[in-house]
């Protein structure tokens, strides 16, 4: 079924961050990618990709349908202008006014949270697993016992200190003037307003989501990239210093996600033959991850690759001692197996990691 102006004015800025409703407006108001660039103080490669974001999330085609779009859903009124000063190249920031405040929640690290592009405090740590637990939930309602689970675990405490924490983060992430919150409740429990907050943990999904879609398509360039930009997003330890059970699984499952996530695309760096900056990246990972017996392996085959054998082996000398002295164990079956091959010289030159 083709899609209507009503339609597409209907979905609007819902699905952007306001980063993305900027280069929206800015185009609308029909300037080039360099003067936007310009206007908002960025590179030129980060307004491409985020007009790239404004197309997939609006299902637009191009360029000339995103102008269409920033008509349609009235940032930009034909006949009158701009609704807004207009971005000019002087080098000041310059942006469309916000049809409302919208909330970002960083979670790939300590929290912080912005509402409308402004620096927000969220109140003592339970408070901040309280918005973690909620910005997780992905659309889902949690309840209050599920909260208390999660949050306080074995130290629940007395009285209705759920409703008190969410009272509290209800008047701190009002939007604008508006009695509104972006935190709503229905008779499942409690959960982030559809369409106002965009996570950093989720966005790592959908930029895993597009890199498996390139990879299926053969276009392992692109693959790369989204790889990048999702591993770009984690500031640390993930939720550090928040408290409770939730956010202590959280923390082990986003950084294993890093891992495997880092790992992915150091195999495809080696399949496009980019075997340097594989190595490289995987020597970053294997000093952070000193135990981690996969990422070793797949260390040893990108060097075995690289014609690197010697350097391959005392990666597995390295790990083996590591593991020995930290854990009392011997080197698995897919450490001995990379050492096996390093000493055939099997696969070399080849450009997939095997191990991965």
């Amino acid at each position: 079924m083709p899609t209507t102006t009503a339609d597409r004015a209907g979905r609007g800025a819902a699905f952007l961050t306001a980063e993305e409703r900027e280069v929206l407006y800015a185009l609308g108001c029909g300037l080039g990618n360099a003067e936007i660039a310009a206007a908002l103080v960025l590179p030129e490669g980060a307004v491409a990709e985020r007009l790239d974001r404004v197309l997939g999330k609006l299902g637009l085609r191009d360029r000339a349908a995103a102008i269409v779009h920033a008509f349609d859903c009235g940032l930009v009124v034909p006949g009158q202008g701009p609704r807004g000063p207009l971005p000019g190249p002087g080098g000041a920031r310059r942006t469309a006014p916000e049809p409302g405040p919208w909330l970002r929640v960083s979670l790939l690290g300590p929290l912080r949270t912005t509402l409308a592009g402004r620096p927000v405090d969220v109140g003592p740590v339970r408070q901040q697993a309280v918005l973690a637990a909620l910005a997780l939930s992905a659309g889902r309602s949690v309840s209050r016992g599920r909260l208390l689970e999660d949050v306080w675990g074995r130290e629940m405490p007395d009285g209705n200190v759920v409703p008190v924490y969410v009272y509290r983060l209800r008047k701190i992430l009002r939007l604008g003037e508006r009695p509104d919150s972006v935190i709503r409740r229905d008779r499942y429990g409690y959960g982030l307003v559809r369409g106002v907050a965009e996570v950093d943990a989720l966005c790592v999904e959908d930029l895993v989501t597009r890199a498996a879609a390139a990879e299926r398509g053969g276009d392992l360039t692109e693959a790369v990239r989204l790889c990048g930009r999702a591993l770009e997003l984690f500031r640390g330890e993930p939720l550090a210093g928040l408290p409770g059970p939730f956010a202590e699984a959280e923390r082990l499952r986003l950084a294993q996600r890093r891992v495997a996530l880092a790992q992915r695309g150091a195999d495809w760096l080696l399949r496009l033959g980019r075997r340097r900056e594989a190595i490289t990246a995987l020597s970053a990972l294997a000093l952070e991850e000193p135990l981690n017996e996969q990422v070793a392996a797949t260390l040893m085959h990108a060097l075995r690759c690289d014609g690197r054998r010697a350097e391959a082996l005392a990666v597995f000398d390295r790990t083996g001692r590591r593991l020995a002295e930290d854990l009392g164990v011997a080197p698995g079956e897919v450490l001995v197996r990379a050492r096996r091959a390093a000493l055939r010289g099997e696969d070399a030159g080849a450009g997939r990691a095997g191990a991965a």
